[in-house]
């Protein structure tokens, strides 16, 4: 084991203890699927350090500087747009609650009935295994950067998922609420450690890093920020981790926790960014992964690959907690025990990991697919939701269908049967399929909007 290596193993060993000691000693149901102890909700900061360490997990970060390695401060900026999604969601949220629903599938069960819930759960579902996928994915990276042996990867991103699925089905989100705290402060620790020696270093310049056009030039970070606009209205809506905490505190708290959240987690992605970006300008064309090797000293280098596995466990635990809250409360596939939460765990552990061993490369593909499915919620929570329109379920299903279609095309753009798409980058191509989707999901909302739907008084 190199020096690196050894370090790494020694910064996520102690968040592992640290963890283990922050999980409660006792769990209930209430605090498994509310994540209430004793009764009473998590605080402000909490719930907010619960809701940035949950977002800027390792695939979030890993994007930022790969956007950045390739595109420069635009990639970076297109995809810390994303982060708007605090600001959007907490507005979907606060409108929800003074409506008097209790979440998503509340609001739109009584809308749309039966369909709709079962609609949107299919794509919570999906965007639940893509989180579990993605994080292990990044494991799995990191492993093989620091590990010579073929079968590093694979041991890595088995034992990192048992051991977040050991303490998440422990104590649930009560669990993943405050272990979030503990990670995140660890997080945060290695995080301005890196930064400091990364402005102080003597080959980096701020206005260097600003201007930066990557290796593959800024265009496509530019049609990122597009797509990025377009969807991050609807982004928030289709993350079960991030509604779910829209509803655990009162409404001022949750309000708050929301705007501070946002302005955290962008200044962490962007800085994180910054590494990226600094990768592009002095390692030319070589990985990224090897070109921290080679710019940073072994300490730095192990905090960067740390902080990544961190984030990881941090998003893991909330992800299978929101499983168990899927499964149970809103699928009732399983009873409302600690036993029915801890297998809806192991059943997303196991498909996650099985799909990291086995599926696609590319993390940003995991972003994209969901944020595409996910947009039938901009028409009907713009039109249903805002504007206080009633839209019938036809409406719902067509924009739920073009949505999924364009996940689907957008997945599958690399096969046979999609030769007839054009040859154009896989980013335009997703700007052109997420416009699509928003034309035919609001044509069918406006098409079927009629009246003003009742608000419930305050």
């Amino acid at each position: 084991m190199t020096d690196t290596s050894a370090l790494v193993a020694v910064l996520v060993g102690a968040t592992v203890l640290l963890s283990l000691l922050a999980a409660p000693r006792r769990a209930d149901a209430d605090g498994f699927f509310a994540g209430r102890e004793g009764g009473v909700a998590p605080g402000l900061w909490t719930l907010t350090l619960s809701q940035v360490t949950t977002w800027i997990f390792a695939r979030s970060l890993m994007n930022a500087a790969i956007l950045g390695y390739y595109y420069g401060i635009m990639g970076t900026l297109a995809y810390a747009a994303y982060y708007g999604s605090f600001l959007t969601g907490g507005l979907i949220v606060a409108r929800l609650r003074a409506e008097g629903a209790t979440s998503v599938q509340d609001w739109l069960s009584g809308r749309f009935g039966g369909a709709g819930t079962g609609a949107y759960n299919i794509v919570i579902a999906l965007r639940l295994l893509s989180e579990v996928f993605a994080n292990l994915l990044v494991v799995g990276l990191i492993a093989a950067a620091l590990l010579p042996q073929a079968e590093a990867a694979t041991v890595a991103v088995v034992a990192t998922g048992l051991f977040a699925f050991a303490y998440a089905a422990w104590g649930g989100l009560s669990a993943a609420l405050r272990t979030d705290v503990v990670q995140m402060a660890l997080f945060g620790a290695v995080l301005v450690a890196a930064t400091v020696m990364l402005l102080l270093s003597d080959g980096f310049s701020l206005e260097a890093a600003l201007t930066a056009e990557g290796t593959a030039g800024p265009r496509q970070g530019w049609v990122l920020l597009a797509v990025a606009a377009l969807q991050v209205f609807s982004y928030p809506a289709h993350d079960p981790v991030m509604m779910d905490r829209g509803f655990l505190a009162d409404r001022r708290t949750t309000s708050r926790s929301f705007v501070l959240a946002f302005v955290i987690s962008t200044a962490c992605i962007v800085t994180f960014g910054l590494f990226g970006i600094q990768a592009g300008i002095v390692g030319g064309d070589a990985d990224l992964l090897v070109a921290w090797r080679e710019m940073f000293p072994p300490w730095a280098y192990a905090a960067l690959l740390a902080s990544l596995l961190i984030s990881a466990l941090s998003t893991l635990d909330s992800a299978l907690a929101s499983a168990a809250r899927l499964t149970v409360e809103e699928l009732r596939l399983a009873p409302r025990t600690l036993a029915g939460g801890r297998a809806a765990m192991a059943v997303f552990a196991v498909a996650g990991g099985a799909l990291t061993l086995w599926g696609n490369q590319s993390l940003f593909d995991a972003v994209a697919v969901s944020g595409t499915a996910s947009m039938f919620l901009a028409p009907v929570l713009g039109v249903g939701l805002l504007m206080g329109r009633t839209l019938p379920l036809w409406s719902y299903l067509v924009a739920w269908a073009a949505a999924m279609a364009g996940a689907f095309v957008y997945f599958a753009r690399g096969w046979e049967a999609f030769a007839f798409l054009p040859d154009v980058h896989k980013y335009d191509l997703l700007l052109g399929i997420s416009a699509g989707v928003l034309v035919v999901g609001f044509a069918a909302a406006l098409a079927g909007a009629r009246g003003r739907s009742a608000v419930p008084a305050e």
